[in-house]
C-alpha cells in the first residue's frame, strides 16, 4: 500500500511538471501556430499572407527566446538542483565624463538614462548568448517538449475515448489512460538533459566571461595595491618618518647643550633613545602588517595560532594535516582570517571562536566560526567584499552563513595544488 501511495505521488507530480514543461516548450511553437493561421485566414491573394505572419514568427521568436530559456534553467534547478550558468553578458559601469557626457562602453550620451537604454539594447543584441537560446528554443519542443506531452495527450485521449459508447473509442480511451500513468512520472525528465546540453555557456562564452572576470579581478588588484602603497606612505609619513626628524633635531640639539647644559643634553638623549625605540617598534609593526614574519618562517598554521594568541578570544585552531601552499595563496588566506576574527571581535561581539585548515586534491579550505551576533553581509564596498574579490584572483570563493542571533560560519576555498 505504500508502495502504492509512493507512485501515485511520483505520477501526480510528475504529471503536472509534464504539463508545465509542455506549456513552456510550446510558446515558441504556438506563435509559429498562430502565424501559420494567420496566413491561412488571409488567403494567398493577400499581399501581407506572408510579410504579417513571418514578421510574427521573427518577433514573436526573438521576444520569447531569452524567457523560455530562463524559465526552463528555473525549472531545472528547482526540480533536479542542476544550476545552469546563464552566461548572459553583464553591463558594464555607465561613467560621467568631465565634458558632461555619459559613457556607457559604446557611446556618450548626454544623460545617464539615455546611456543606461542604449548600452542595454547594444548588450542585448550583440550577446553570442541569443544564438543559444534561438537554437534551445527550436530544438525543446521536438526532444523534451515532445516527451512531456505524452502524459497530458494520453489524459486527454482518455476523456475523449472513454466519453464514447464505440468500442474502438473506449480502447483508445483506456491505452491513453495507461500511457499517461506510465509515463507521468519520466516525461519530465529529460527536460534536463535537453537544458544542459543545449544551454550551458558554449566556449567562446565562457572564455569572454573569463576574460571579463580578470579584467575585473586585475582593476581590483590595482586599486588595492595603490590603497595598499598609499597606507604605507602615510604610516611611514605620520609615523616612523616624523620620530626620525624629531630623534635627528634632538641629537642635534644635544650636541650643543653638550658642554653648556649637560643635564639638559642628557635629557634629550634619553628622550631621542625613546623615540629611537618608538620607531623601530612600529618600523617592526608596519612590516608585520605587509608580510607577518611568522607566516614566513613557520608557515600558514603557526602565524594563525600566533595571530589567534593576539586576538582578545578563545580561538581554537585546528589543521588535519600539513598545508603546504604557495606563499601568495597563503598571504591571502591569512589576512582573511584576520579580517574575519577582527570582525568578531568589532562587530559581532563574539566571546568564542574557531578556526580549522584542511587541504586535499581539491585544493585548500578554511572554515572560521564564531558565536557572535550574526547578520554578517559581504555588501560591496564592505570588508567581507574585499575579502571576496581577494580570494577571487586565485579562483578562490567564500560562503558565507550567518542568521541574525549568529553563530557566524564563513568557509574560503582556494583551489591550489599541494607543494
Amino acid at each position: 500500500m505504500g508502495q502504492l501511495g509512493s507512485w501515485v505521488a511520483r505520477a501526480g507530480v510528475g504529471f503536472v511538471r509534464a504539463c508545465v514543461v509542455t506549456v513552456v516548450s510550446m510558446l515558441v511553437p504556438a506563435v509559429w501556430a498562430v502565424a501559420v493561421v494567420w496566413g491561412i485566414r488571409w488567403g494567398a491573394g493577400n499581399p501581407w499572407s506572408w510579410v504579417g505572419p513571418f514578421v510574427l514568427v521573427c518577433v514573436g521568436t526573438l521576444l520569447l527566446s531569452r524567457p523560455v530559456c530562463r524559465l526552463v534553467r528555473s525549472l531545472v534547478a528547482r526540480w533536479t538542483a542542476t544550476v545552469i550558468p546563464a552566461g548572459y553578458r553583464e553591463a558594464g559601469p555607465v561613467t560621467r565624463m568631465s565634458t558632461g557626457y555619459w559613457w556607457n562602453g559604446f557611446s556618450y550620451e548626454r544623460t545617464r538614462r539615455d546611456a543606461l537604454l542604449d548600452q542595454k539594447w547594444r548588450v542585448r543584441w550583440r550577446d553570442p548568448a541569443n544564438w543559444r537560446d534561438l537554437r534551445f528554443t527550436a530544438v525543446v519542443p521536438f526532444t523534451a517538449g515532445a516527451v512531456a506531452c505524452l502524459p497530458p495527450a494520453g489524459v486527454a485521449a482518455a476523456v475523449l475515448g472513454l466519453s464514447q459508447s464505440e468500442p474502438v473509442a473506449r480502447v483508445v480511451g483506456v491505452l491513453g489512460l495507461a500511457v499517461a500513468v506510465g509515463t507521468a512520472p519520466y516525461a519530465w525528465r529529460p527536460t534536463r538533459a535537453v537544458a544542459v546540453r543545449f544551454l550551458r555557456p558554449s566556449l567562446a562564452m565562457a572564455l569572454a566571461d573569463r576574460v571579463d572576470e580578470l579584467t575585473t579581478q586585475r582593476a581590483d588588484t590595482t586599486v588595492a595595491q595603490a590603497a595598499e602603497i598609499r597606507r604605507i606612505e602615510r604610516d611611514l609619513h605620520d609615523g616612523a618618518q616624523a620620530r626620525l626628524v624629531a630623534l635627528g633635531l634632538s641629537l642635534a640639539t644635544a650636541e650643543k647643550l653638550m658642554e653648556t647644559d649637560p643635564d639638559q643634553a642628557r635629557a634629550l638623549m634619553r628622550d631621542a633613545r625613546a623615540g629611537a625605540t618608538a620607531s623601530l617598534t612600529e618600523l617592526r609593526e608596519l612590516i608585520r602588517g605587509i608580510s607577518p614574519p611568522v607566516l614566513n618562517e613557520r608557515g600558514l598554521v603557526d602565524a594563525v595560532r600566533a595571530l589567534a594568541l593576539d586576538v582578545p578570544l578563545e580561538v581554537t585552531v585546528s589543521a588535519e594535516t600539513p598545508l603546504h601552499v604557495e606563499a601568495p595563496v597563503e598571504t591571502a588566506v591569512y589576512f582573511g582570517i584576520t579580517e574575519l576574527l577582527t570582525n568578531a571581535v568589532r562587530h559581532a561581539r563574539a566571546t568564542r571562536a574557531r578556526v580549522s585548515l584542511t587541504q586535499d586534491d581539491a585544493g585548500l579550505r578554511v572554515e572560521v566560526e564564531d558565536d557572535g551576533r550574526g547578520g554578517a553581509d559581504a555588501r560591496g564596498g564592505g570588508g567581507l567584499d574585499g575579502l571576496r574579490r581577494r580570494l577571487a584572483v586565485f579562483d578562490g570563493a567564500m560562503e558565507i552563513t550567518s542568521p541574525p542571533g549568529g553563530p557566524t560560519r564563513v568557509r574560503m576555498t582556494v583551489p591550489c595544488e599541494s607543494l
